[in-house]
């Protein structure tokens, strides 16, 4: 069997020391975490490493839906010394701070629905680049479903269709909806009900009279419920033609009935009313005749106030004539 030279070996054995020398190893749950809104979380990690000099741990943040590149720093812990940073600076401590004893768990109070994420806990400890030192931790922040809003739309008529919608605008799972038809009235049929448990949209077809009533949405996730009412009045076009037209023949017999009173009324006081019209040839005694003035008219006042006065009683002298008689 053929040996490997003195020197090619001592240099494959000090390759081999190296590689495999003190490297960082970080720990996290594989499973996500969830915490109460308002409450404490506790996000684990923990390492192994020989720590050094050149020791360092960072926290950072990412939203969801966005990269890892984009993550936010939470605080940072490097020569000795711990540097909260960011937004959550105030909520975010070390739950053994120094973190040089394997432990870096992050604790973060007052957790917001906005804390939902993925948070990074990176451990970093120079010259050791040979391993992974970044572990993720997916944390939801539960929070029960805010009442929702009812809202509906449609043609509201029998044998039309209306969709009635529901929709919370807080809630951590999201919650489901569900839809109930409230009161003694006769409940739609099955077929004429179809609901999106995740939407929270109720479909109701072919309307029907039985479909009026008062509908319940109620959102559930399981840190509780909320719900919310919506009343739905179905109508129905014949009747309201049918009640139209009696509406129109009751008013026109109202307005017969006027014109006919009014009228009799009318014949009535004529036949009372005295006869004082007078026509154009008809002369009145004391009326003025047109062009006299008001003098003229004092005048013959005067001579009729004369006429009317009785004669005295002073005797009269007969005057004799001076003309001769002729028998």
């Amino acid at each position: 069997m053929a040996r490997l030279p003195g020197p090619l070996l001592c240099g494959a054995l000090l390759g081999l020391v190296y590689l495999t020398g003190p490297a960082v190893e970080v720990h996290v749950p594989a499973e996500p975490l969830s915490t109460r809104v308002g409450k404490t979380a506790e996000l684990p990690c923990s390492y192994s490493t020989s720590v050094t000099d050149s020791f360092a741990l960072e926290w950072s943040f990412v939203q969801p839906g966005k990269p890892i590149s984009a993550s936010t720093p939470i605080l940072y812990f490097t020569n000795g010394h711990l540097y909260p940073a960011g937004s959550k600076a105030k909520r975010a401590s070390l739950l053994q701070n120094p973190p040089t004893g394997g432990v870096a768990t992050l604790k973060l109070m007052d957790v917001h629905p906005s804390d939902t994420g993925t948070y990074l806990c990176q451990v970093m400890n120079p010259p050791d680049f040979y391993t992974n030192g970044l572990g993720l931790i997916n944390l939801t922040v539960l929070v029960p479903p805010s009442n929702p809003l009812c809202s509906q739309t449609g043609q509201i008529s029998v044998g039309g269709s209306a969709a009635l919608r529901c929709s919370s605008s807080e809630g951590a799972p999201r919650p489901v909806y569900s839809w109930v038809h409230l009161g003694s009235s006769p409940t739609p049929s099955p077929g004429s009900m179809v609901q999106d448990e995740v939407s929270g949209q109720l479909i109701l077809t072919n309307l029907s009279l039985a479909s009026s009533g008062t509908y319940r949405c109620v959102a559930t996730n399981q840190m509780g419920s909320a719900s919310c009412e919506l009343t739905v009045s179905v109508t129905d076009p014949s009747k309201g033609r049918v009640a139209g037209a009696v509406i129109g023949v009751l008013l026109s017999i109202l307005f017969l009935s006027i014109a006919v009173f009014c009228l009799i009324r009318f014949q009535k006081e004529r036949r009372k009313r005295p006869n004082e019209i007078y026509r154009g040839s008809d002369l009145r005694e004391d009326a003025t005749a047109p062009g006299i003035s008001e003098q003229t008219s004092a005048r013959a006042d005067s001579s009729n106030e004369l006429l009317e006065k009785p004669l005295s009683a002073t005797p009269v002298k007969a005057t004799k004539s001076n003309f001769p008689m002729v028998v």
